[in-house]
């Protein structure tokens, strides 16, 4: 069967103890402690930075087999830029991540769109093309124009996944566009009967074999990391 990975958008949370990470755990093992409790970690610091290599390296030693981490991708692509001509830095980009895919620790990149981007099929088509067949790539869009059966058509023709964001905000509905799902679930409280009919949908999914991936926000608390284990468990 398909996996099911889960985790939040960063791990380096001191505010996460006693809840989640041992009261008297360094921050240096923060994500030791978190990869033995979630399989998978949304790297958000790489929107405005260009990892280093050796970080991404450690990361991967730090981590084990069967962890994954999705990184979102820098905002000279997506609000630079805004996807238009784009190729030399997105193949930048792209190999900075070298260190996480040599070793089968890459998850989806994220491409995250400015909530002003309103819909430009040609602009995406465009972009989609500079994307190696090699990449799990997911995108979000968020201006509802982007929402239709003809962007849902473009990213299926080209494997990438549309990213599904569930917030106060915004919603992106559960279309299936690739080979594995990922949704960033940003609401700030999910009841248990929330929880369940995720881990449902998730059972379904995997079962169609699809891989899916559920990111929760991070927070004050440490209630997202939480949430996330209880739906490995569940789901």
């Amino acid at each position: 069967m398909a996996r099911l990975y889960a985790g939040t958008s960063g791990f380096a949370y001191p505010a996460w103890k006693p809840e989640f990470y041992p009261a008297d755990v360094a921050a240096s093992r923060f994500l030791e402690h978190y990869a033995g409790r979630l399989n998978c970690v949304e790297i958000n610091y790489t929107f405005r930075c260009t990892p280093r290599a050796s970080t991404l390296e450690a990361w991967a030693r730090g981590t084990p087999p069967g962890f994954v981490f999705a990184v979102k991708a820098h905002q000279r692509i997506t609000h630079g830029a805004r996807l238009r001509d784009v190729a030399e830095p997105t193949a930048f980009f792209l190999a900075s991540l070298e260190p996480l895919r040599a070793v089968g620790k890459l998850g989806p990149v994220l491409f995250q769109l400015p909530p002003y981007l309103h819909c430009d099929v040609a602009r995406l088509a465009a972009f989609l093309e500079l994307l190696p067949d090699w990449l799990r790539a997911t995108i979000e869009f968020r201006h509802d124009s982007w929402l239709t059966d003809e962007v849902y058509a473009l990213l299926r023709e080209r494997g990438v996944a549309l990213c599904v964001i569930e917030s106060e905000k915004f919603t992106v509905p559960h279309v299936a566009t690739a080979a594995f799902v990922y949704e960033r679930l940003r609401k700030p409280v999910y009841s248990d009967d929330d929880l369940a009919v995720i881990a449902a949908r998730a059972r379904g999914q995997r079962a169609q074999g699809l891989d899916v991936f559920l990111v929760f926000k991070h927070d004050e608390t440490a209630v997202g990391a939480l949430e996330a284990e209880s739906l490995l468990k569940a789901a």
